[in-house]
């Protein structure tokens, strides 16, 4: 076989893996819900501009009710999205506290693929620390088993099976109740967070939903 040929052939399939790892790659779409069209969920974004997304018969959506830093309470579930600080304690850009019957949900601690450069931790806080830092963001869910206030915020240490990860909480980051929510919660004018991937037609697949209950706008 010639080179030249070799290494098209070489070429051809890097872009095929290409395109395949493309296709499977979770899209984050915001925007207020237009409507349900059938199968079909409508939403437009800020610019204005409309996107069509292919909806499960059962998707699966999710409630964020906004709250404040003293939600957190020990003993919660915590879910916290966060970046490393100057002395590598992570800096949460959001938190997110779990019901009971969601407890264990994610639990342990990896990258987001949604926000480059942040991770989610998803375990119990265990201890608590007094010191103050600003950084990034990334994601942690755990069960909150303590917190004390450091500067002007919470600091919390998350364990989890295999790690524990500590977690600084600045009092003005999004707080907010994950609720269970249905089908019936995409009602036009939500302001919705869709998690979607293309399909075998190239079209968007919702893979689950954020929605802002009484009107709030959801965080990542």
């Amino acid at each position: 076989m010639h080179r030249w040929w070799i290494r098209f052939a070489i070429v051809a399939l890097a872009l095929g893996f290409a395109a395949r790892a493309g296709a499977q790659a979770m899209q984050t779409i915001r925007g207020d819900v237009v409507a349900i069209d059938g199968k079909t969920l409508r939403l437009k974004s800020a610019s204005g501009q409309e996107t069509a997304i292919a909806l499960p018969e059962n998707p699966r959506v999710s409630l964020r009710v906004p709250a404040t830093i003293d939600a957190i309470k020990p003993g919660a579930f915590v879910g916290t999205a966060a970046t490393p600080g100057p002395n590598g304690t992570l800096v949460a850009s959001e938190v997110h506290i779990f019901p009971e019957a969601l407890r264990g949900t994610g639990e342990g601690h990896r990258p987001m693929p949604t926000l480059p450069g942040s991770t989610m931790t998803n375990a119990t806080v265990s201890g608590v620390t007094s010191s103050a830092s600003k950084a990034r963001g990334t994601m942690t869910n755990a069960t909150v088993e303590n917190v004390g206030a450091a500067g002007k915020g919470r600091t919390l240490k998350l364990t989890y099976k295999g790690g524990e990860q500590t977690v600084f909480v600045p009092e003005n980051v999004p707080v907010v109740l994950v609720e269970a929510g249905s089908r019936a919660s995409l009602s036009p004018g939500e302001h919705v967070i869709v998690y979607a991937k293309r399909d075998a037609s190239g079209g968007l697949a919702a893979q689950r939903i954020s929605v802002g209950k009484n009107g709030s706008v959801p965080p990542i």
